[in-house]
């Protein structure tokens, strides 16, 4: 039989009873015995009739003599050769190689994450035993670190400012200089940034490791939602945990202030407590609290978010672990200066009361 070489595949049967369906893109052919088709092929011994889709351009069909039997050989060429590599049929497209940067479904992926977080918890799916589990871990296990950072902070910006204050004979601003200091300003973002290094960085640990043992495809096997398991009890413990470690700093920071200003600098605790007192308002703590909150809920779901997307291993744990805790300062920067703007455009008088 004569021989031919092609750049693509060519259907090559020794059998009369070939046929192909131009309309449905079919190529049929009737095997009564398994001999008139190549030995690779395995079929009945019953005639059957076999149907391949192959999408099918105009082609030619030529018949070569088979010096072998008294059939001869049918074999299909198309007209063109196929000089894209691509498969016959399918049009290559422009954007058909390109996948996304793995920031930008990263990015994608913290907004369904929150909006499926917040389905749940309007719908009541939460398992409120792992959320009471995760609430005693952001909140009482967490409380030791921000206090002795925030005793820190408040010294060391007493430091700053008090002798200045004292030279200009303002020992009354002192106590409202600190008090909107640390109510704006200080005690939301150093919790939230204590609480980002300690509590983001080990729930994108965590969610990553079970990513990678393929644990979190297990509860999808068991019938459990990972966002209703997982996701939505770290979110709603870290929203809760955080206002209320945010006032503990800021009373904390205060004090520790008002003990430096008092035994160096020689400013009476009495007058910064009646400074503080003279100068806050309600809608300082308010708004203290809203911004924890919010700084809760993005370190919550930016190291849930990076944890199960993780891939590559133990390496990718740790990408996951440095690249959440990073996204989630950068975060809490933004979302602090974007608050700031909304509720403390207009202030400014505040401080008139104390002087």
């Amino acid at each position: 039989m004569q021989t031919a070489s092609y750049s693509h595949p060519i259907f090559c049967f020794s059998c009369r009873n070939f046929s192909i369906n131009a309309k449905t893109s079919l190529v049929k052919f009737h095997a009564p015995y398994p001999s008139q088709l190549d030995w690779k092929c395995e079929f009945n011994r019953r005639p059957y009739i076999y149907n391949s889709p192959l999408p099918i351009k105009p082609n030619r069909l030529f018949a070569l003599p088979n010096t072998g039997d008294s059939h001869p050989s049918a074999s299909i060429k198309d007209d063109e050769i196929n000089t894209n590599h691509a498969p016959n049929g399918v049009s290559p497209t422009f954007l058909s190689n390109w996948s996304p940067p793995r920031y930008l479904w990263r990015g994608l992926s913290v907004l369904i994450l929150a909006g499926q977080v917040i389905m749940k918890t309007l719908k009541g799916k939460i398992h409120w035993r792992n959320t009471l589990q995760q609430l005693e871990r952001v909140g009482p296990k967490s409380v030791g670190v921000c206090l002795l950072t925030s005793a820190f902070v408040g010294m060391a910006f007493t430091i700053q400012f008090v002798r200045e204050f004292t030279r200009l004979g303002l020992n009354r601003s002192v106590g409202g200089v600190l008090a909107l200091a640390f109510s704006r300003e200080l005690s939301p973002v150093v919790t939230a940034i204590v609480v980002a290094g300690r509590i983001g960085s080990a729930f994108a640990a965590e969610l990553g490791t079970m990513q990678v043992s393929e644990q979190i495809d297990t509860l999808r096997v068991l019938g459990s939602d990972p966002v209703d398991y997982l996701v939505t009890p770290r979110v709603i413990a870290s929203c809760i945990a955080l206002p209320l470690l945010t006032l503990l700093c800021f009373t904390l920071g205060m004090a520790s202030s008002a003990l430096l200003a008092d035994g160096v600098y020689g400013v009476s605790i009495n007058i910064i407590l009646d400074s503080a007192q003279r100068a806050l308002r309600s809608w300082d703590i308010i708004s203290a609290m809203i911004k924890s909150q919010v700084f809760g809920a993005i370190i919550s779901i930016v190291s849930c978010a990076w944890g199960v997307t993780t891939l590559g291993g133990a390496k990718g744990v740790g990408e996951s672990t440095t690249s959440a805790v990073v996204i989630s300062l950068v975060g809490i920067f933004i979302a602090d200066f974007a608050l700031s703007c909304c509720f403390f455009q207009g202030a400014g008088d505040q401080l008139k009361n104390c002087i």
